[in-house]
This record gives structure tokens, C-alpha cells and sequence, in this order.
């Protein structure tokens, strides 16, 4: 009699519950800062099927894919994969994940408005940062359109009874 594999239901990686029903590929996209791409070199790096699901890997296993988080150049990711490429402080390369991704790119923007460079101005003002066009979108943050509003008078005389 074959024993059926006991799936953990999460897998905590790099402070993050991932569900264990999906395959370690799209399972690792929950971590903010992980896509498609970083998730199979991280896979081929630490040698797991990225076709397993995530509720199966051994305890040693998950440590690997942790270790490979923290540090994914030392583990042989190659650099042009990371999100922070010659890092403005240090000058280094790194691979930023969770809450530092989100906090370093306050930071930068921060820094972008401080310089008043021309993306800064455009995060000042609201409007879009990469060249897109505003005639009909970017109102996110503006409320919803109310068109446009008749005067009292302009309802009374338009009904037709006078």
C-alpha cells in the first residue's frame, strides 16, 4: 500500500504563508517581489521541481528556497535577474522582497520629489510618471465623475408642462 503525501496546507517562506495546494512556481508569486521568471531561477538554483506542489517539499527544502531569497546572488541567480540593480547607496545588486521592496520604493520616490527631477514633479502632481497620455484616464484618485449638473431652472422649463 502506497502512502498518499501529506500536504501542509501553508508554507512559510520569507515571512509569508504560501498556500501549499499550488505548484512552488506560482505559489512563490505570492511574495511581493517574486514574478513568474525570479520564481523558476530560484527553482533551478535550488534544484526543486517547480511542477511540485508546495505542500510536499521537505523542511530542508524550504530552507534552501529561503536561503536562495535572502541571498540570490550568492546562490547563482544571475544579477541581471534582480529587482535593485546598482542600489543607489551602496552600489551593490540585490534582490529586495516584502516589506523592504515597499520601503525602498517610498524612499526613492521620496528622493525623486525632494530633487524635483521630472519624475518627482509628475508624483507631486498626481499624474501619470512613464509618459502615458491623461487625456481620459488617471482619475483614480479624483472621485468619481459627476457630469454634468442642471440649474433648478433648467429642470423646470425642460419637462414639457407648463
Amino acid at each position: 500500500m502506497e502512502e498518499t503525501p501529506v500536504i501542509k496546507h501553508f508554507v512559510r517562506v520569507s515571512n509569508t504563508d504560501l498556500p501549499g495546494q499550488k505548484t512552488v512556481l506560482y505559489a512563490m508569486q505570492k511574495i511581493k517581489g517574486v514574478g513568474v521568471s525570479y520564481a523558476n531561477a530560484l527553482c533551478k538554483v535550488t534544484k526543486i521541481n517547480p511542477n511540485k506542489k508546495m505542500g510536499t517539499l521537505t523542511d530542508q527544502e524550504v530552507v534552501k528556497l529561503d536561503t536562495a531569497l535572502k541571498d540570490p546572488l550568492n546562490e547563482g541567480v544571475p544579477a541581471w535577474l534582480v529587482n535593485r540593480r546598482k542600489d543607489y547607496e551602496t552600489g551593490s545588486d540585490k534582490h529586495l522582497i516584502t516589506g523592504d521592496l515597499s520601503f525602498q520604493t517610498e524612499n526613492d520616490i521620496r528622493l525623486m520629489k525632494k530633487i524635483k527631477c521630472y519624475k518627482g514633479i509628475r508624483h507631486i502632481l498626481g499624474q501619470p510618471v512613464r509618459g502615458q497620455r491623461t487625456r481620459g484616464n488617471f482619475r483614480k484618485n479624483k472621485g468619481k465623475v459627476m457630469g454634468v449638473k442642471r440649474s433648478a431652472g433648467a429642470k423646470k422649463s425642460s419637462g414639457g408642462k407648463t
